[in-house]
C-alpha cells in the first residue's frame, strides 16, 4: 500500500548548487554533497559539510542542520565527501528509527544504496515536488523578471552586433576589422553576461542553413542577407534562477521569404499566448502554435525523408524554467494542465534546410485567466 503523501518521509540528496530539486526544498547554495529529510512532526533536517553549517543555521534553510561527523556509523566515516555524506544520511535515517524513506527524480544512488545497506526502505515517487516547483513564489517570479531583464539585455546586445557589422564583398560580415563568427557571439555574449552579473551559458547563435537544425549552436562566419537565432538561457547567480529568451536577425537586406516565416512565426507565438491559462493543457497551448502554422500550409513534425526541403515546425511550443532552463511542464503532446504560479517559455519558429530558421521566445507568468508576459523586446528582424 502507498504511503499517504502527508506520512512520508521525504529525502533529497546530492549537490545544492547541482540539484535543483534539492536546492528548492533548501536553498543554500553549497557545492559539496548534503542530505536534506522532511520528518512530519518532526520539521526538516538538512545534513552538510561542516564548514558551511553556521552560514547554514544563519539562513533558516532547515529547523535542523549537522555535520556529517555528528552521525557517524560505528565503522567511521569514509574520506570521500559524497560516500560519508551518504553514510552519515544512513546513519541519521537509522537513529532515528526510520524504515521507509520517499525521495524523487533525483536522488544520487549512492544515498539509496547506503540507506538500503542500513536496512532502510528508498521509495521513488517521480512527482514529488514536482507541482512545488511549478507553482512559483512572488520571489521567485520576481527572481525570474530580474534574469529574464538581464537576458534580453544580452540578446538585445548580440542582434544589435550582427546587425550593425559591415559586410564584404562576399558577404561575410566583419566587427573591428576582424571576421564575425559563430563562435565569436559566443564569447561576446558571454563576457556581456559576465559583466552584468549573470552565469555564462551555451548560447545558440546559428545562421543561414545551419539555423535549419533547431538546437545547433553555430559555428563559422555569419553572412548578410541570412536569419541568425540567437537563444540565450543564462542563470543569475544572485538567485540560481534562469532566464530565457530567443530572437532572430538579419543583416542587410531581409529576403522575402524569410520575413514571411517570421510573421507566421509571430502569429503562432500570439495564437500560444492567447490559449494560456491557468487549467488549459501544455498540449491545447502547442495545438493553438500548429493551427496557425498548418493554416498558413507550413508542415508539422520532423521530415519523413533526408531530402525533404519543406519549412516546417519541428519542436514543442514550450517548457518551463526555473532552477532549471528545461523543467516541467512541456508544450507539447501530452503536455499537462497549467497551474497558477507556472513559468514557461512560448517559442514556435519554423526551419527549413534551404533557408534556415527563424524562432521567437518570449517567458510567461500563468495565471488564472492569462499569461503575464516577462519580455519587452520587439519582434522584429532588423536590429540595426
Amino acid at each position: 500500500m502507498t504511503t499517504p503523501t502527508s506520512d512520508r518521509v521525504v529525502v533529497q540528496a546530492g549537490s545544492p548548487v547541482g540539484n535543483p530539486w534539492l536546492f528548492h526544498r533548501a536553498p543554500f547554495p553549497a557545492g559539496d554533497a548534503a542530505v536534506f529529510f522532511d520528518i512530519p512532526g518532526e520539521g526538516t533536517t538538512l545534513i552538510l559539510r561542516d564548514i558551511e553549517c553556521d552560514r547554514a543555521r544563519r539562513a533558516g534553510v532547515a529547523d535542523h542542520i549537522y555535520a556529517p561527523n555528528e552521525f557517524t556509523p560505528d565503522g567511521g566515516l569514509s574520506g570521500d565527501r559524497d560516500t560519508a555524506t551518504a553514510q552519515s544520511g544512513a546513519e541519521f535515517a537509522v537513529r532515528h528509527g526510520l524504515k521507509e524513506v520517499w525521495s524523487g527524480r533525483s536522488m544520487p544512488l549512492i544515498f539509496a544504496h547506503f540507506f538500503q545497506e542500513r536496512g532502510i526502505t528508498v521509495r521513488c515517487d517521480p512527482d514529488l515536488g514536482v507541482l512545488e516547483r511549478r507553482a512559483k513564489s512572488e520571489r521567485e517570479i520576481e527572481a525570474l523578471r530580474q534574469a529574464q531583464r538581464k537576458t534580453e539585455g544580452a540578446i538585445r546586445f548580440a542582434c544589435e552586433m550582427i546587425a550593425r557589422a559591415d559586410a564584404d564583398a562576399n558577404g561575410d560580415l566583419s566587427a573591428g576589422g576582424e571576421p564575425l563568427t559563430c563562435e565569436r557571439m559566443h564569447g561576446e555574449i558571454n563576457m556581456w553576461l559576465l559583466r552584468h552579473g549573470m552565469d555564462t551559458c551555451t548560447s545558440i547563435v546559428a545562421g543561414g542553413p545551419q539555423g535549419a537544425d533547431c538546437h545547433h549552436r553555430g559555428a563559422g562566419r555569419l553572412r548578410t542577407g541570412e536569419p541568425v537565432i540567437v537563444d540565450i538561457f543564462p542563470m543569475d547567480p544572485s538567485s540560481r534562477y534562469y532566464g530565457d529568451c530567443t530572437r532572430s536577425v538579419v543583416h542587410g537586406v531581409i529576403p522575402e521569404i524569410v520575413q514571411r516565416i517570421h510573421d507566421a512565426t509571430a502569429s503562432a507565438k500570439r495564437a500560444a499566448f492567447a490559449a494560456t491559462r491557468a487549467g488549459a493543457t501544455g498540449e491545447a497551448v502547442h495545438r493553438a502554435a500548429c493551427g496557425v502554422f498548418t493554416e498558413l500550409g507550413y508542415p508539422i513534425g520532423m521530415p519523413e525523408s533526408p531530402g525533404d526541403e519543406s519549412i516546417r515546425y519541428v519542436h514543442g511550443t514550450g517548457h518551463g524554467v526555473g532552477l532549471d532552463v528545461h523543467e516541467p511542464p512541456l508544450l507539447d503532446l501530452g503536455g499537462p494542465a497549467l497551474v497558477v504560479g507556472d513559468c514557461l517559455t512560448i517559442e514556435p519558429g519554423l526551419y527549413g534546410p534551404s533557408v534556415g530558421g527563424v524562432r521567437i521566445e518570449d517567458m510567461v507568468i500563468v495565471s488564472a485567466d492569462r499569461c503575464e508576459n516577462l519580455n519587452t523586446l520587439p519582434e522584429t528582424l532588423r536590429w540595426d
